[in-house]
């Protein structure tokens, strides 16, 4: 099993989002530029994050992308879901597809893991993966950096960054 980078750029995306949530939209090239993303993807990527009612987006020259819910409302099974459909380890595998009693043992084990991946996404929220990167990067990092200044340009505070 393997996690696309779309759903690895749309967790970034939405982890930006989180960060920034409550300060208005925020325009794809900072969030490309912070996570060193093609903003080109980044933009199909939110689009259809924004298909999903996950972020909602605002055009013009204020414009962006914002999430459509408080962080601690979204989970990572949102995202993956938003960006691939639903989670299923062996989608193209059913159960009456099993024709010995030995095969269908093996489809509950699928199964199972299946389930166990599901609950771990759906259990960790954009708040707790926000709380994880403050804790982390201690605003030591030069993206906080980076962050701090648009948040003050915006907002036209003259906070030291």
């Amino acid at each position: 099993m393997r996690i696309s980078t779309k759903v690895m750029y749309g967790a970034k995306a939405a982890l930006e989002l989180s960060l920034r949530y409550g300060s208005g939209p925020v325009i794809v090239h900072e969030i490309a530029e912070i996570h060193k993303i093609s903003w080109r993807y980044l933009e199909q990527i939110l689009n259809t994050l924004r298909i999903s009612g996950l972020v909602i987006s605002t055009r013009g020259a204020k414009g962006g992308y914002e999430l459509t819910k408080a962080p601690s409302e979204i989970t990572i099974g949102d995202i993956v879901r938003s960006l691939e459909g639903p989670f299923d380890v062996v989608s193209h595998i059913r159960a009456q597809d099993f024709g010995k009693v030995e095969d269908c043992v093996t489809f509950f084990v699928w199964k199972e893991v299946n389930e166990a991946i599901e609950n771990v996404l759906n259990s960790i929220t954009l708040e707790e993966l926000a709380a994880q990167h403050r804790k982390v990067t201690k605003h030591d990092h030069p993206d906080d950096e980076f962050r701090m200044k648009k948040l003050n340009e915006k907002s036209g505070n003259l906070l030291p960054v």
